[in-house]
């Protein structure tokens, strides 16, 4: 970690990847106020005075092992910024997605050595080094390929190999759909196939987290639509009908507060069943409503806790930029099945 203090701060990286990205040569030293700055401020950030061009700005390097919420990281580089009067820029060196989201949109510096750099004091918004950095897959899994491959994951008998067809009749899909996730799942590399005689089954050879890895750049939130209901004599009691989804299912798995309204899936032919017996959307949240999804795929229902699955449920509030819900999906993360 950068903030280790047997290692010191990263300076000859920082230095480094400026010169790399931006072809500037910069030098960097110990900020001499650092011993004026307020106790709670010391305690927090290890900071360096960087020259850049004809432009000096302030480095800012946690010194705890781990990182403070972000909220709190944002609260204290503001108050650093506002006694120096001058670029404070935050260097860590590791982002999540949702972190590196947040402090862009709030217009907060930050430095990740190597990866990624956001100085908009400057005029410089480079995004494209990131750690791992893969291309981005040219069509994404259909959705019931998708449904398919989240089921023999979350099923142990069948993560290193499984009958395409008994999965597919499992979820109510026909032969044929079953043919097309088998091409989908080799085409992407994820699976292989095996045969015995005339039957089929496919084996993914990498562990299922491995697996879950290399398949999530190629799969997509279930959710199509979200609508609001009322309760009424089509669907009195959606509890005892359909499954938890959204941050109601979330708050069923970790210690999120469930949400004032709940919320529940559908998939396509539920939702088109619903309407044809005159199921009525309403234009906003009202009290005793609920917020239906529906799902491009049958939700599927874990009983334990009358919930969709984790992993569904992860794709649907993947781009979810609370911290609140960000946190919550590492807890989450603890009910997959690996």
């Amino acid at each position: 970690m950068l903030n280790q203090k047997d290692v010191g701060p990263p300076l000859d990286a920082v230095r480094k990847y400026l010169h790399d990205t931006l072809g500037i040569a910069a030098t960097t030293r110990p900020w001499v106020g650092a011993g004026k700055l307020p106790y709670f401020l010391q305690d927090s950030f290890e900071v360096y005075e960087l020259r850049a061009r004809d432009r000096s700005m302030l480095l800012a390097f946690s010194r705890r092992a781990k990182s403070p919420p972000l909220a709190t990281i944002r609260s204290r580089l503001d108050k650093l910024k506002a006694l120096v009067e001058r670029p404070v820029v935050y260097v860590t060196d590791a982002l999540a997605s949702y972190e590196r989201k947040r402090l862009i949109e709030q217009k907060v510096p930050f430095l990740v050595p190597g990866n990624q750099l956001y100085l908009p004091d400057l005029g410089i918004d480079l995004r494209e080094y990131f750690r791992q950095q893969t291309q981005a897959p040219k069509h994404a899994l259909s959705p019931a390929t998708q449904a398919m491959l989240i089921k023999a994951l979350l099923e142990e008998s069948t993560q290193a190999t499984w009958y395409p067809t008994t999965i597919a009749t499992e979820l109510g899909y026909t032969a044929m759909t079953a043919s097309r996730a088998v091409r989908e799942l080799i085409a992407a590399g994820i699976a292989t196939i095996d045969r015995h005689g005339s039957a089929r089954s496919l084996r993914m050879d990498r562990p299922p987290a491995e697996t879950w890895g290399l398949a999530k750049p190629l799969l997509r939130s279930p959710v199509k639509r979200t609508v609001w209901i009322h309760r009424n004599p089509i669907l009195p009691q959606p509890e005892r009908q359909l499954p938890l989804a959204g941050l109601s299912a979330l708050a069923r798995y970790s210690r999120l507060a469930e949400p004032a309204l709940a919320v529940y899936a559908v998939d396509l032919e539920q939702w088109k069943t619903l309407s044809q017996r005159g199921l009525i959307t309403l234009p906003e949240p009202l009290f005793s409503a609920f917020q239906l999804q529906v799902w491009s795929y049958a939700p599927i229902w874990m009983p334990d806790n009358k919930a969709v699955d984790p992993l569904s449920l992860t794709l649907s509030l993947q781009n979810e930029s609370d911290e609140r819900v960000q946190g919550a999906l590492e807890e989450l993360q603890e009910h997959f099945p690996w």
